[in-house]
């Protein structure tokens, strides 16, 4: 098949800090390469891929340092040399936010497939969807799908990383904290994460992007109670330092405060075999194997009783676990066999 893989420009694909949703299309998109499909990625001009790459801006607005851009205009500009460009392709995959494309390839929904990376539960979206029914969706979870459940969806294909090679690096949580990975913002709820940390015992690491709608929350409610010793802020971290950082935990704390669609940094814990301790919220239930490969809770108390618990799980079955459920190779044979099933329903109807 020959494929577009169409991503947002906040990030470089793949991002060169934070930023989940570009560095899965960059997997995506090498791991459909290696399937033996014609792939072309629209991102920044500093993306590398194995995938062709059309530069749709000469660097990611996050790493841009003039001011002020426009992400709006960014956007439009890119979707023109898509659109421009459309006949090339079999399947046009769009990764961007709240659907702008959709007035832009109404024309040709059949051919295009669409993977909401956020929550969908603004307000907003339901009657503008409903706008442009045929747009083929692909959830990242069963349960992102629920504000909009009536949309077109036509899979579900959970997130993948890269398959760890047999002999690397087994990490054994040596270094006997418990990790907070992400943004630290209201919903991922790091105070929450210092509380349970706190009250089981554990030191707590975080390593997490302060962005500027987090400054005021880091600088009232987190930033007091960073002491260096029970809680240290490490900072953003890149790819390299991730495998360190999490294997040495304990246990990933994952607290969250909203309906997560996936959670990342889940699956990047399990891949080095460290276990994790989640909120009851969005799609974690799907994510975390019960006393497998970590915790499902409802509170505080239930929190430091589970970080006690995963402590003792056996971390190669965690490992295992990631291997089966959450590699990219398998990301991308899924993706593959969803572009098929559409264009095999286009064949089938005719329109």
């Amino acid at each position: 098949m020959k494929i577009a893989q169409v991503a947002p420009l906040y990030e470089s694909v793949p991002p060169r800090l934070y930023g989940g949703t570009e560095r899965i299309i960059s997997y995506l998109s090498d791991g459909l390469v290696d399937l033996g499909h014609q792939v072309t990625l629209f991102a920044s001009a500093e993306s590398e891929t194995r995938a062709e790459l059309v530069a749709t801006r000469d660097c990611a607005l996050r790493l841009d340092p003039s001011f002020p851009v426009s992400a709006i205009a960014a956007h439009l500009s890119a979707l023109h040399e898509v659109r421009r460009r459309a006949g090339d392709f079999d399947i046009i995959h769009f990764h961007l936010s709240h659907y702008l494309h959709f007035p832009f390839f109404e024309d040709m929904a059949w051919k295009t497939v669409t993977t909401p990376h956020g929550r969908l539960d603004y307000r907003d979206l339901p009657s503008a969807y409903k706008h442009w029914p045929r747009f083929p969706l692909i959830s990242i979870s069963d349960r992102q799908r629920y504000p909009l459940a009536d949309a077109n969806w036509l899979a579900t294909v959970q997130h993948g990383l890269p398959s760890r090679a047999p002999g690397s690096v087994e990490w054994a949580g040596s270094g006997k904290y418990l990790a907070f990975l992400g943004r630290l913002s209201r919903d991922k709820r790091p105070d929450r994460a210092i509380e349970i940390a706190i009250r089981s015992g554990y030191p707590l690491k975080i390593a997490a992007k302060v962005g500027d709608d987090d400054r005021s929350f880091f600088r009232d409610k987190i930033e007091p109670l960073i002491d260096g010793s029970s809680v240290e802020f490490v900072g953003e971290i890149d790819e390299s330092q991730k495998d360190e950082f999490l294997g040495n935990a304990t246990a990933l704390l994952f607290p969250i405060d909203w309906p997560e669609p996936f959670g990342l940094a889940v699956i990047e814990a399990m891949s080095v075999g460290t276990p994790v301790v989640a909120w009851d919220n969005g799609a974690m239930p799907e994510i975390v194997d019960e006393n497998l490969t970590g915790a499902i809770v409802d509170s505080i108390e239930a929190a430091v009783e589970a970080v006690h618990r995963v402590a003792k799980l056996d971390r190669s079955a965690v490992r295992a676990t990631f291997q089966r459920r959450f590699t990219a190779e398998r990301m991308a044979r899924d993706y593959a066999n969803a572009y098929a099933q559409l264009l095999a329903l286009h064949d089938r109807s005719g329109n």
